[in-house]
């Protein structure tokens, strides 16, 4: 396991029924065993001392409060966040602020957290994802545009490596539904290059990317391929700035749970929904073609156990 997993793993240990073992590590432990293990840049190390030493304040602060308390930018605190293995800053700030309570309360677990075990604490991570893809989905011009250009490029590209293939292969299976040719990339190097041109040479315009964390260069890559083969990409990741947007020409931006050891991605999801629902809307009689003769085609077969 990587060492930036392996903290995480470590902080967020389940405990049966919301206890803790009686041998709990103080505050300033548990804080160092999210960042041990990580090479920091001087000014990371700096943010990580910072907040340590300031935990029960530096776990409430805005990320221009706490770039100014440190004497940073706030960018060099977003890649400090990414480089001890979270999402962005809204993340760590969210495992730090359970820690920065008990020592405040100066007692092992308060009621509150007993009953948000670290199960819930992660749900709870997640609504707030969720929160904030509703607020950005609040205008939805943006999504329908990009679900129209997507439904226009035949055939269309899903790009998912790593990690994000379970994305891509979701998204996929899904959009075939209501799309005349769906194409998945989901293996990096010379095969995705390949793969690209000829979507490009049969006509194709657009390539759907999902990145998520751990960000691999070969997704980088592919997104480079795709921009040299002539095809414009549009990216669903967690980051707004940095190589992976930059290469992109549509960027749509949501955070992934990063309170257990692996992530999850239910942000995403909702995302990728949406953005099939706004490649429906682009077409509707194709959509509604489309649907009709899949279910038929399932009622003949008998596909579903549930018909």
């Amino acid at each position: 396991m990587p060492s930036d997993q392996r903290a995480r793993a470590q902080a967020s240990a389940i405990t049966p029924g919301g206890r803790e073992p009686a041998d709990e590590p103080a505050p300033a432990d548990r804080v160092l065993a999210l960042f041990g293990g990580h090479r920091l840049s001087p000014g990371q190390r700096r943010i990580a001392r910072y907040i340590t030493d300031h935990l029960t304040e530096a776990a409430f602060l805005s990320i221009t409060d706490l770039a100014d308390r440190v004497g940073v930018s706030q960018p060099s605190v977003t890649r400090f966040a990414g480089s001890v293995g979270f999402s962005g800053y809204p993340a760590l700030r969210e495992a730090l602020q359970p820690i920065a309570l008990n020592a405040i309360a100066g007692i092992t677990q308060t009621r509150e957290e007993i009953r948000r075990n670290e199960l819930q604490a992660a749900v709870d991570a997640e609504i707030e994802n969720l929160e904030s893809l509703r607020r950005l989905l609040a205008d939805t011009d943006r999504v329908l545009d990009i679900g129209r250009e997507l439904a226009r490029s035949v055939p269309l590209t899903v790009l998912g490596l790593r990690i994000s293939v379970s994305l891509a292969e979701y998204f996929a299976y899904a959009a075939r539904r209501i799309h005349p040719d769906v194409r998945t990339v989901t293996r990096g190097g010379s095969v995705a290059y390949d793969a690209l041109l000829q979507s490009r040479e049969a006509g194709g315009t657009w390539v759907l990317a999902f990145a998520m964390p751990r960000h691999a260069n070969e997704t980088l890559a592919a997104m480079r391929a795709a921009r040299t083969a002539g095809l414009k990409v549009a990216l669903i990741t967690d980051l707004p700035l940095g190589p992976l947007a930059d290469e992109a020409d549509e960027t749509l931006v949501t955070a992934t749970g990063s309170r257990l050891v692996f992530d999850s991605y239910a942000a995403p999801g909702v995302l990728s929904a949406a953005l099939l629902q706004a490649m429906a809307d682009a077409d509707p009689q194709r959509t509604q073609t489309r649907l009709e003769s899949y279910e038929h085609a399932a009622e003949q077969h008998d596909f579903f156990l549930d018909d």
